[in-house]
């Protein structure tokens, strides 16, 4: 299986479908996964209310899906309420919408101000096994990762935009927090973990990338540079049983 990881830089407003479709021609893969609002940009604020994705208008973009699968990030409008959203798509079709359910409200971040919770976190199949999908700050929750760790999915996406922090000793403290949750999360789960994380400025903010993918036995196979908008290109065997990856874990 084939996967390219999109670190790309913030969209400061909605993304166009003939845009959207331009970027996509660029990538040749079974699954491309982009960043947590990678659609719309993060601070987004009271545009997010303008901004907003109807279904309607993720059924479309999944159409861009026929030949590769696709996970993306947006704003998304589901009758009155507006979820920060993971979808995935495929076969034309969208196969799983996961609303962000945490959202931070402090300090730098006020999407608890915008956005309403989402109320579930399932996994669902594709074609290359079962998968979940999280949305950033859900990662930092212990009760989040006990379910990652108890549904054991194939695959496990994480969504993110991550802003530089915590500069020391010449390397950056969030990077380590998060590489920590990510190996966690794989070894709990034996789950291959890909992570996608921005780069750039937005309104002051800068992201940091450092994009990755994590096997079953808590190793980065691959990772991105920081601060560098990159493409990297990942590849998983989808074929591996439960059982020979806990063996791999032990040895």
């Amino acid at each position: 299986m084939n996967i390219t990881l999109v670190q790309n830089i913030p969209k400061l407003k909605k993304m166009s479908f003939l845009k959207f479709k331009e970027e996509l021609s660029e990538i040749d893969t079974d699954l491309v996964v982009f960043p947590e609002l990678a659609l719309n940009g993060y601070l987004l604020k009271d545009a997010v209310f303008e901004d907003a994705y109807e279904v309607s208008e993720i059924e479309e973009i999944a159409t861009l899906s026929e030949h590769k699968d696709i996970v993306f990030g947006c704003v998304l409008k589901v009758g009155h309420k507006f979820f920060n959203s993971a979808i995935y798509c495929s076969s034309g079709k969208i196969k799983h919408m996961h609303h962000k359910n945490i959202l931070p409200n402090y300090g730098l971040f006020q999407e608890a101000r915008f956005f309403f919770e989402g109320e579930t976190m399932e996994s669902f199949e594709s074609d290359f096994g079962e998968v979940m999908m999280v949305v950033c700050e859900e990662m930092f929750s212990a009760k989040v990762i006990a379910k990652i760790a108890s549904k054991k999915p194939q695959l496990l996406i994480v969504l993110a935009n991550s802003p530089a922090r915590g500069f020391e000793d010449n390397k950056l403290l969030i990077e380590h927090q998060w590489n920590s949750l990510l190996t966690t999360s794989a070894i709990l789960s034996g789950a291959d973990v890909l992570f996608v994380n921005r780069v750039g400025f937005e309104d002051g903010l800068g992201f940091w990338g450092g994009s990755r993918h994590i096997n079953p036995k808590g190793e980065v196979v691959e990772k991105a540079e920081l601060f560098e908008k990159e493409f990297l290109d990942v590849k998983i065997d989808t074929q591996i049983s439960k059982t020979q990856k806990y063996l791999l874990r032990i040895k």
